[in-house]
């Protein structure tokens, strides 16, 4: 029996998105270096999301070739756009790059009529559980550990070049040396605990940071908390 050729699957995977503040690409060149430039590993040919929403109403095209090529000048691959107006979106992809899909708004409430009285039928939502991903072993340089829905547990070590994303809570029993991310789908209420906080990158909902400025002495390579307070990663040492 001859095999299939291909197969088509439906798949989630977690996406970086790049929020773009600024239309001067130089300026945008300028900052990537700052930020990434002393950070060759931070991206890996890593598809991203360009997010255009800050700069709907911009009254110029945007240079989607230049934006695209500072990006990957730090190994980032636009994918995908969302956010932009409606002469945006059409510029982007006539530069090759796609609409994001939009997510699917949650049903309303229907209304019931019953012996003229109206009866709005309320909605219920069951909660679903989602099991935890339970991590025994080290994770090594190019590993990836990802908990789709729900939170994600190693009980080893998390070394420099390995990853570990969650869309809730990432615990680490363990020494933390790769990069961790939480609430990756955007819950800003998930956190990263570690027992030996030495990270190459920290993220909660989007917001990151890389480790070009040193830790404060008070959780660097000791049991910490990050969680996110105001849009700003917060470290706080843990009492173990």
């Amino acid at each position: 029996m001859t095999p299939f050729a291909f197969e088509l699957k439906d798949t989630s995977l977690p996406l970086v998105t790049v929020v773009l503040h600024q239309a001067d690409v130089a300026i945008l060149a300028e900052e990537l270096h700052e930020k990434l430039g002393d950070t060759p590993n931070f991206f890996d040919d890593d598809p991203v999301v360009i997010d255009l929403a800050p700069l709907r109403d911009e009254a110029g095209p945007l240079a989607f070739a230049d934006i695209m090529a500072a990006l990957r000048a730090h190994r980032m691959r636009p994918a995908l756009v969302t956010g932009g107006n409606a002469q945006q979106m059409a510029d982007a992809l006539q530069a090759g790059l796609p609409a994001a899909p939009e997510p699917v708004p949650a049903p309303k409430p229907r209304t019931v009529e019953v012996e003229r009285e109206v009866i709005r039928e309320v909605v219920r939502e069951v909660p679903v559980m989602v099991p935890t991903l339970v991590v025994d072993k080290p994770l090594r340089s190019g590993q990836q550990a990802y908990a789709k829905g729900g939170d994600l547990v190693v009980h080893a070590a998390v070394n420099a070049g390995a990853e570990v994303l969650a869309d809730g809570h990432v615990h680490v029993y363990g020494p933390l040396r790769g990069k961790a991310i939480a609430g990756s789908r955007g819950n800003t209420e998930a956190r990263i605990f570690t027992t030996c906080l030495e990270p190459e990158l920290i993220a909660i909902a989007g917001v990151y940071r890389t480790m070009e400025t040193p830790l404060p002495k008070e959780v660097a390579g000791k049991p910490a908390q990050v969680r996110l307070v105001d849009g700003v990663l917060v470290m706080t040492p843990l009492k173990l």
